[in-house]
C-alpha cells in the first residue's frame, strides 16, 4: 500500500473530501498509462449544483489528491 496526500482547498469538511478521493481511487489508474489515479474528477453537489474536482499528481513515493471547488464559465 501506497502513501496517499489530500489537499483539501475547500469549505467541506475532510471526511467528505475523504470520500470524493475514495471515489477516485475506485476507479482505479487509469491516466499516465495506468500509472495514476485520474488526473481530474469532477462531482456535481446535488444540493447545491457546486462542482468539486479532484486533481492527482503522481510522486516519487506517493500519490497527491487535491480537492478543491471548480468553477467555470457556461457557454
Amino acid at each position: 500500500m501506497g502513501k496517499i496526500i489530500i489537499d483539501n482547498r475547500t469549505y467541506m469538511d475532510d471526511a467528505f473530501a475523504l470520500g470524493l478521493v475514495q471515489d477516485v481511487i475506485r476507479g482505479g489508474r487509469i491516466s499516465n498509462n495506468n500509472k495514476q489515479y485520474c488526473y481530474l474528477s469532477t462531482f456535481e453537489l446535488a444540493d447545491t449544483g457546486t462542482v468539486i474536482a479532484v486533481s492527482t499528481d503522481l510522486n516519487r513515493q506517493s500519490d497527491r489528491f487535491v480537492v478543491w471547488e471548480y468553477t467555470h464559465e457556461r457557454i
